[in-house]
């Protein structure tokens, strides 16, 4: 019965905050600004989902400036765990498909997130210029998921260069994001789904780094999160068995 309720009040909640959400945007068109709006508000749904978010995003990550973030993507409960750890002036990059979800894929278009073709490779690779132009020309940050798909619980999966080959282009710094582990641990039919935690890291300078060493900062960002996802999956335990 629980698992129904809550179903129903995010069908309920999400068809408002799209079709509200794309008459309000309508006014401004693209505009980077709307997607940490829209974002955190879908992360209000971790109440509905029993989920107790610890977020870490630093004040001082505000004033980072243009910035490629990178995150661990685990599953579809990212929307309502990662989503919180959104900044200012930051869009997503995602799949040209999402457009074709009913309600949600024009909201993400008219918010100003980038949409690549994953199917055509050459149109993919352009895209990464086009980010690093992007990134450039409206002093905007986006958010990538370098895993290029949901890791549901098979750990952190080796990144893809994309991000990276971005950021070194834009002359921007990584900075990495890490959610503790989700898979397996929300379930649906129980009231309590303890505490997920959303950790920003340092910003890691990419000037360093010429285009022939991307494997090696993508490398680097890699060690530095699974390090940290297994601290907080540590953390949480503890602080969920402390709780029961």
């Amino acid at each position: 019965m629980l698992a129904l309720i809550r179903t129903i009040i995010v069908i309920i909640y999400t068809i408002l905050v799209c079709v509200g959400g794309a008459i309000y945007c309508l006014f401004s068109p693209r505009n980077p600004k709307h997607v940490m709006t829209f974002g955190h508000m879908f992360g209000r749904l971790s109440v509905v989902f029993g989920i107790k978010i610890v977020n870490r995003v630093p004040e001082k990550a505000k004033k980072y400036g243009p910035s490629i973030y990178i995150g661990n993507h685990q599953n579809n409960y990212d929307m309502v765990t990662m989503s919180n750890g959104v900044v200012p002036r930051t869009v997503t990059v995602g799949k040209k498909s999402l457009v074709l979800i009913p309600f949600f894929g024009f909201l993400y278009w008219i918010t100003g997130n980038i949409l690549i073709d994953r199917a055509n490779r050459s149109k993919a690779h352009n895209t990464i210029s086009q980010v690093a132009d992007q990134i450039k020309k409206h002093q905007i940050s986006v958010w990538m998921f370098p895993e290029g798909t949901r890791s549901r619980g098979r750990g952190l999966l080796p990144f893809k260069t994309g991000a990276f080959h971005a950021a070194i282009a834009a002359g921007v710094p990584i900075v990495p994001v890490c959610v503790s582990s989700t898979q397996g641990r929300i379930k649906l039919n129980r009231w309590n789904n303890g505490h997920v935690i959303i950790e920003m890291l340092e910003p890691i300078d990419t000037k360093n780094y010429s285009r022939d060493q991307v494997r090696e900062l993508a490398q680097h960002c890699h060690d530095l999160m699974e390090a940290k996802i297994k601290e907080l999956d540590a953390e949480v335990a503890e602080m969920d068995k402390q709780k029961n």
